[in-house]
């Protein structure tokens, strides 16, 4: 049955690079030579990938593949039948390789296991090519979060493993804010030209985690992040191009972000936030966090400065944040949504303290902080909760 089925796997063309694979090349030896050597290297390199779950493995890998009809789909092209009959035939001839068992190999000695379920990856599988606006392709299928790398060829998407989870639920105060973000989110998610986003004010206030936590909340709708430094900004015209044509919708995350004066990275920013030859694309938007509204840090030496036309000068270092269409404040917060705040991460973290001890904890340890914060309520809880489990364990 195996050589049958190997034979079958060789005639492949729409999904022929799953065999790119290592545990579905792995697999496929297997079919192939049958021996025990095979069959410990796929289990092994399941098992490695932290799950026994082959039928789950093998859709998961099919999904996400980057294959002819997903360019097309991607680009809202008919797909010709030809490549529709191929996807079909294969189809089922994975559906077949991912129920097989260990009894399906007649080699002799010990066999480790792993569990298969019976799952019709035909109907799946064109269930998600015709929303590919949502689920995506590829890595973006597989990952939601990415940090933009230059290479010397070009640029590359790293794909982040374990992205800060963080949700609207873990949130508290700073509503108006939040739900700011969250309309100008959906305008981008509608497929609508929305704002590009300066989220600015006092360091600690939640500026990054409520970027991070719309990405996350609305992932599920074909959003997705993706991370740059300060000196990757030069490279925003080649990712944007990359982009332009692909379904998903993507937020393009600029964290604590300031220059210096005369920062060749001012100018790279500014072309792309306004005034570049390339259109603005409607599936990305820049959201940005800094501590200082004009981003640009400013010296009294240059305020006065000696030139000519020093007004001139004074309007190009605030001309940046201007360029983004959405300015959202974040206030350092009063005493009563400080408190509010540290009850709220309090009751999230479990902590046991009456809310009388925990208040007056918490403006102590708001002045050795230098200042009230969402920051500091979080590490202030963080802190006690520790302290607390490690008594409760002593018990």
């Amino acid at each position: 049955m195996s050589l049958k089925v190997f034979s079958d796997v060789l005639s492949f063309v729409v999904f022929k690079d799953l065999a790119k694979d290592k545990v579905i090349f792995n697999f496929f030896r297997l079919l192939r030579k049958e021996d025990m050597e095979s069959y410990s290297d796929f289990v092994s390199s399941l098992y490695k990938t932290e799950t026994d779950n082959w039928t789950q493995y093998l859709l998961k890998q099919a999904l996400s593949l980057e294959n002819c009809l997903v360019k097309l789909a991607s680009q809202n092209k008919p797909i010709p039948e030809a490549m529709m009959q191929a996807a079909r035939y294969e189809l089922e001839i994975l559906q077949e390789l991912s129920v097989m068992q260990p009894d399906d190999f007649k080699m002799k000695g010990f066999k480790a296991g792993w569990t298969i379920e019976n799952i019709d990856f035909k109907d799946i599988y064109f269930e998600r090519l015709s929303h590919i606006e949502q689920f995506g392709f590829g890595d973006y299928a597989l990952f939601t979060t990415f940090r933009l790398q230059g290479l010397e060829e070009g640029i590359q998407l790293k794909p982040v493993a374990h992205p800060d989870p963080i949700r609207f639920s873990d949130l508290i105060g700073y509503e108006l804010p939040r739900q700011q973000l969250i309309a100008n989110t959906e305008i981008l998610l509608q497929g609508h030209l929305a704002s590009n986003v300066l989220l600015y004010g006092d360091a600690g206030t939640g500026k990054s985690a409520t970027v991070k936590a719309v990405a996350n909340e609305y992932a599920s709708q074909g959003l997705r992040l993706i991370e740059l430094g300060k000196k990757e900004l030069h490279l925003l015209p080649r990712l944007l191009d990359q982009l332009a044509m692909n379904p998903l919708k993507f937020i393009l995350f600029i964290d604590d972000l300031s220059f210096q004066d005369n920062d060749d990275d001012f100018s790279a920013l500014k072309a792309v936030l306004e005034g570049s030859v390339s259109t603005r694309s409607k599936n990305t938007v820049i959201y940005a966090t800094s501590n200082r509204r004009h981003i640009v840090k400013e010296t009294f030496q240059a305020r006065m400065g000696d030139e000519i036309h020093r007004n001139d000068t004074m309007q190009e270092t605030i001309s940046l944040s201007e360029r983004f269409g959405l300015k959202i404040y974040f206030e350092k917060p009063k005493k009563d949504l400080y408190l509010e705040i540290v009850y709220g991460l309090a009751s999230q973290y479990g902590l046991h303290m009456d809310k009388e001890t925990l208040a007056l904890k918490a403006e102590q340890f708001a002045l050795r902080k230098a200042g009230r914060s969402a920051r500091a309520a979080r590490q202030l809880v963080e802190q006690l909760s520790s302290l607390e489990k490690k008594e409760e364990s002593a018990c």
